[in-house]
């Protein structure tokens, strides 16, 4: 008879002749569907029954759609739907379905606690967590992706079902030893976007499984999302950032005309931050592209826009972004808007969201910390003062304002700094 057993994150097959034969514990659905008809024995999972899952949420069509698109791929695969669409909802709609032990990885702190609290409200049973200093193993259980990977070895065989929230995180090397290492045969992946990588969708192909189903911000505006507009804004540079941008980037551009080098693609520059290594005037060519950039993301003129424009909409709630902390620090002294930051302390940031959700506090400021896990329904108002030109962090700060309330219109400002690099970065992260 074949036996199957877990051994610190490996799946250990024993044929009828005592042979062992080692595979990836991520290997384990595939094995059991080799097996079929044999006779064996799973001595692998070991993850503990559940019963009685059962919540009063109700899903919306496309969510319930979703959820029968990964049945139909044998409970496994990826769900891409824009924030604020429900993607919590409709995995929590897929775990009533199953009925199965659950780990469901977060990558912050933040969406740990959240996750923690919707699935209390929906189950009612204790939810453990692991992370942020706790280890409390439950049937049900949020991890974070580093706590998940940390004690896979250990936990792999305790869980029947895997959602990873926030999926693209996964194929980071420090991440997909979750996946490899866990037997967790049904896999459900969450995202508001994925791009459009063909070696990051093999993998995750192979780690969770293929899109299973997938919707748009523009097919859900308007009934399950906000109405939404962008607008972007081209802020001229102050005269004295005009003339120290230009002087910088000069260094940039005439290093790379001198050596006949073009920057086409994000390969292209990677390769030109390599030379700078061994390079000398490569690196001082990158440390004047660098200075420039900085000069155009935090140009003081993007501060006095934003300061008129929440003059000018002071009932709405704001969520202001940036890509740099020193930017965020320097708009929370002068226009004292609380800031949260990766600096900022666990306490202290729950105190600010709560604050804001409950309309004491009407703005908030944060480099990049909320682009993934903030819920609050009445934001209606975003500003990207800087931004990568990331098309992934782009939707997700649109997300932030656009979760549905009754008569909300939501408007998500982009400032850009006319005449530079800039505007570049705004067109690509606008790109689909």
């Amino acid at each position: 008879m074949i036996v199957l057993r877990f051994d610190r994150g490996v799946l250990v097959v024993e044929d009828d002749q005592g042979k062992l034969t080692r595979r990836r514990a991520n290997d384990y659905a595939a094995v059991l569907r080799g097996l079929e008809g044999s006779d064996y024995r799973d001595e692998a999972l070991k993850a503990p029954l559940v019963e009685g899952l059962r919540s009063n949420f109700e899903a919306r069509d496309y969510q319930s759609e979703a959820v029968e698109g990964w049945e139909k791929a044998g409970h496994r695969g990826i769900v891409v739907l824009p924030t604020g669409a429900g993607k919590t909802v409709m995995a929590i709609k897929a775990m009533e379905r199953l009925q199965a032990a659950t780990l469901v990885v977060v990558p912050t702190i933040v969406l740990m606690e959240q996750w923690r609290g919707v699935l209390f409200e929906a189950f009612g049973v204790e939810v453990g967590a692991l992370g942020g200093g706790s280890s409390d193993i439950k049937p049900i259980t949020v991890s974070t992706y580093d706590s998940a990977a940390l004690r896979a070895r250990e936990l792999g065989d305790r869980f029947t079902l895997i959602i990873f929230d926030e999926v693209h995180h996964l194929p980071a090397p420090s991440n997909s030893g979750i996946a490899l290492n866990y037997l967790a045969p049904y896999r459900l992946g969450l995202t508001a976007t994925l791009g459009k990588d063909e070696a990051v969708l093999d993998e995750l192909g192979n780690l969770v499984g293929p899109v299973v189903y997938e919707k748009g911000v523009e097919e859900l505006a308007g009934k399950h999302l906000s109405d939404y507009t962008v607008h972007t804004i081209n802020v001229p540079l102050a005269p004295s950032e005009k003339l120290e941008y230009e002087r910088q980037f000069a260094v940039y551009k005439s290093f790379l005309q001198r050596r006949g080098i073009k920057i086409r693609s994000a390969r292209d520059y990677l390769l030109f931050v390599k030379r700078s290594g061994v390079d000398p005037e490569a690196r001082r060519a990158l440390m004047g592209r660098n200075a420039a950039m900085d000069v155009a993301l935090n140009s003081r003129s993007k501060e006095e826009y934003l300061r008129n424009l929440l003059a000018a909409n002071p009932n709405e709630k704001a969520i202001i972004f940036t890509r740099h902390n020193k930017l965020v620090y320097r708009i929370s002294r002068s226009l004292l808007i609380p800031a949260i930051t990766h600096q900022t302390v666990k306490e202290e940031r729950e105190e600010i969201l709560d604050r804001f959700r409950r309309g004491v506090y009407r703005r908030i400021i944060t480099s990049q910390v909320l682009d993934e896990g903030v819920d609050v329904p009445d934001a209606s108002l975003a500003v990207i003062l800087s931004g990568t030109g990331s098309s992934r962090e782009f939707i997700q700060r649109l997300g932030r304002v656009l979760r549905k309330k009754e008569g909300k219109q939501a408007n998500l400002y982009e400032l850009v700094s006319f005449g530079t690099a800039e505007t570049r970065m705004s067109r690509r992260r606008k790109e689909t």
